[in-house]
């Protein structure tokens, strides 16, 4: 297979495909339905033509029946008048129609032969003409069915995924109440147990200042210590401070 070929293939299947999803049984049905019925109407314009041809096959037999018997009492006629001549010219042409007569024998007999099978192939057509209708309805009422089962299916899987989502936002605020809450609670505990001031949780720069200025004060504290003792060494004189430096005397 050339590529082409492949490629036409691969186009006629994607057709049919796409075809095959576009396509509405029902109305695939009832245009199958109505070609039949279509088909069924022909063959019993057929079976009627057919029915004429015999009428009129038989209309003209019977024609040529009075003819033959109107040509036999001429003879019989011409006999009684001692004319043989003219007798026998009449027994001729009557046999000449006896052979006409015998053509449309047969020909009436085929066409009724060729009713008879019309009129059979007729009846079966007709039953399965109306055998497929009732399976068309059925089908269709089966096609409908399932669609209204899936528009609701659909319909229930929407719903389905909308409540889902909706579980899922639920969720995420319960879950951002419960941390606020959380949150809450323990400032509450900070502030009652001291941790946390009252003037609203300054923070790490809060507590930073509040180091650095205890930090001064003890530091200036300590500096004010240190000058009274240095002023107290100078007020008790020499004798004081090499006794401080060399410590007790010893015993």
């Amino acid at each position: 297979m050339s590529i082409f070929s492949r490629f036409t293939h691969f186009l006629r299947v994607r057709a049919s495909a796409a075809l095959d999803k576009a396509e509405d049984p029902g109305q695939v049905m009832d245009y199958s339905y109505n070609k039949q019925v279509e088909q069924l109407q022909q063959l019993r314009r057929s079976i009627v033509d057919v029915m004429t041809s015999e009428k009129r096959l038989q209309l003209q037999q019977a024609q040529l029946v009075e003819k033959v018997d109107k040509l036999d009492l001429q003879a019989r006629q011409a006999l009684l008048a001692e004319r043989e001549d003219l007798a026998l010219m009449a027994l001729q042409r009557k046999e000449m129609l006896l052979g006409q007569l015998a053509t449309y024998e047969q020909q009436i007999a085929q066409v009724r032969a060729q009713g008879e099978k019309l009129t059979t192939m007729e009846r079966t057509v007709s039953a399965r003409v109306e055998a497929f209708r009732t399976q068309k309805e059925m089908v269709k009422a089966q096609y409908s069915a399932a669609q209204a089962q899936v528009k609701i299916n659909e319909t229930l899987t929407g719903i389905s995924q909308e409540m889902s989502e909706m579980n899922l936002a639920m969720q995420r605020a319960q879950d951002k109440v419960l941390t606020m809450q959380a949150r809450a609670n323990a400032i509450d505990t900070l502030l009652e147990q001291g941790i946390l001031n009252e003037q609203g949780l300054l923070g790490a720069t809060g507590d930073t200042l509040e180091r650095e200025l205890q930090q001064t004060a003890t530091q200036h504290n300590i500096e004010q210590q240190l000058q009274a003792m240095k002023q107290q060494l100078q007020l008790s004189g020499p004798s004081v401070q090499q006794q401080q430096v060399e410590g007790p005397a010893p015993e």
